[in-house]
């Protein structure tokens, strides 16, 4: 890909090509038309066009002809450093061009909630830089409510959402869908059942994820129809946070099954919650303004990603 760059001349005059400057940077450092034709691969006629073109366009004389070379004038010695800049500046240019039309430059602002960034974000953004290794990636980990309302707005480029989403200013399309797993110490009570219910559990010691989440709805609901209340011991934020709670024997986390596989080391176990509760988290841009095609870009490895790691996969 080239870009072609022109500039006017002195008042007013015609435009002079990057082409016809090349041809006078080149006849000033060799010292003849034929000597810098040969090296931009041009007849010596297009090169002295070239040079008498930008000479008529500047209005002085940029060499000397003496006994067939091509001698500088002071004054066409006093361009080549500017000529030599703005060389430069255009090749600077045309990378530019060709790397951003290739997805090799550029910048992109994803959002979503912290549990989500700190597990499966990560490895989207890394296969995504193993395509476009000159992206710039920006992230930011909101709240699900503040992570809407930043897409929406366009403050980022794009993001996940937890769904359902109900807002009309929103594109999204449903990516992650799983259920919930209960997330325990090996050694936990629990442990050796296959899965385990609200019965099961009891008023054993709780970790679970903070009160006014649809999400902790739906667990007080399942624990409800049981005659049950959860025995809340710990509340917090972040699957991260559960798990690492759970580890030291403070109680059993009820979690998303994707988003708390980055967590689940010994000494953790993991058994299928039933009434099964699932979730769904959306690929989202808003729908203010097209998205850019390095958005397309990553909307794309996202959805591969989840296709691989889905749980009926395989």
């Amino acid at each position: 890909m080239k870009v072609r760059v022109g500039f006017n001349a002195p008042e007013g005059g015609p435009d002079i090509s990057i082409r016809a400057l090349r041809a006078f940077a080149e006849v000033m450092h060799t010292g003849s038309a034929t000597a810098a034709a040969k090296q931009l691969k041009m007849g010596q006629p297009a090169i002295s066009r070239l040079i008498a073109q930008v000479e008529t366009a500047f209005g002085f004389e940029l060499f000397y002809r003496e006994k067939g070379r091509l001698v500088a004038t002071d004054d066409g010695k006093r361009l080549l450093a500017e000529v030599e800049l703005m060389l430069s500046s255009a090749e600077r240019l045309n990378n530019l061009a060709r790397d951003i039309a290739g997805f090799s430059a550029g910048t992109i602002k994803i959002v979503a909630p912290p549990s989500f960034s700190e597990a499966v974000l990560a490895d989207i953004v890394a296969l995504f830089l193993e395509k476009h290794p000159g992206v710039e990636v920006s992230i930011d980990s909101r709240s699900a409510e503040t992570s809407r309302s930043m897409i929406a707005m366009r403050y980022a480029d794009c993001g996940f959402v937890k769904m359902p989403v109900d807002q009309t200013d929103l594109s999204t399309e449903v990516m992650m869908r799983n259920g919930s797993v209960c997330i325990m110490r090996h050694d936990h009570p629990l442990a050796k059942l296959p899965q385990i219910s609200p019965k099961d559990i009891g008023q054993m010691p709780m970790i679970l994820l903070g009160a006014g989440r649809r999400w902790r709805s739906q667990v007080d609901a399942a624990f409800a129809k049981s005659g049950l209340r959860p025995c809340v011991t710990i509340e917090t934020h972040t699957h991260g946070s559960a798990c690492a709670l759970a580890a030291r024997g403070l109680g059993l986390a009820i979690l998303n099954e994707q988003l708390a596989i980055p967590y689940l080391h010994p000494p953790l176990v993991a058994r299928p919650f039933a009434p099964q509760i699932n979730h769904e988290y959306a690929f989202a841009v808003s729908n203010l303004s097209p998205p850019s095609r390095l958005v397309i870009a990553f909307r794309e490895v996202a959805s591969a990603y989840f296709s691989r790691t889905r749980p009926d996969a395989g």
